[in-house]
């Protein structure tokens, strides 16, 4: 079971990636339905909080008039970062699936480091991790070569070039 949301989550990465944003994307998933999805947009709207994941749980609570999603699971191509998951506890999400582990941003391990330091939240959730690990990662690997490739022709000897950012995911 999921695979086969992770799966609409990895269609929703490849719409980003279309649009040319960082293939990101994300479902909730609530009694067995998809109530929500979302892809990266934070070129597209000019808005550093246009993670898949924060779309998502807008389009899950506006569809179901709540923005409680208690008994919601999250299913994000990749590991949350701290705000995705912030939103996730506010919006009472039961569970967190992602596939590829962001070991610069990914926010599950910091998570459990707050708490083990005493940090007290108000809500828990399940994580699993590693569903189709491998698929997520190199549709973010083909991204950013691609963007390296463009970026060299541009500007020779510049990594950065015209994308302005050093991609993570090399």
């Amino acid at each position: 079971m999921d695979e086969r949301f992770m799966q609409l989550a990895l269609d929703e990465a490849q719409r980003a990636r279309a649009a040319g944003e960082v293939p990101v994307g994300a479902i909730v998933v609530a009694d067995g339905r998809v109530v929500g999805r979302g892809c990266n947009a934070v070129v597209a709207r000019t808005d550093p909080a246009a993670h898949a994941e924060v779309l998502a749980m807008r389009d899950a609570a506006s569809r179901l008039g709540n923005y409680r999603l208690v008994g919601a699971s999250l299913y994000c191509t990749v590991e949350p970062c701290l705000m995705c998951l912030g939103t996730a506890m506010h919006a009472r999400i039961s569970r967190v699936v992602y596939g590829a582990p962001d070991l610069k941003v990914g926010a599950i391990g910091r998570l459990e480091a707050l708490r083990a330091s005493g940090a007290d939240f108000n809500h828990r959730f399940e994580v699993v991790g590693g569903v189709l690990a491998e698929e997520a990662a190199e549709l973010l690997l083909d991204f950013f070569r691609e963007r390296r490739a463009a970026a060299r022709a541009a500007a020779p000897g510049d990594l950065e070039g015209e994308c302005g950012e050093v991609p993570k995911w090399s």
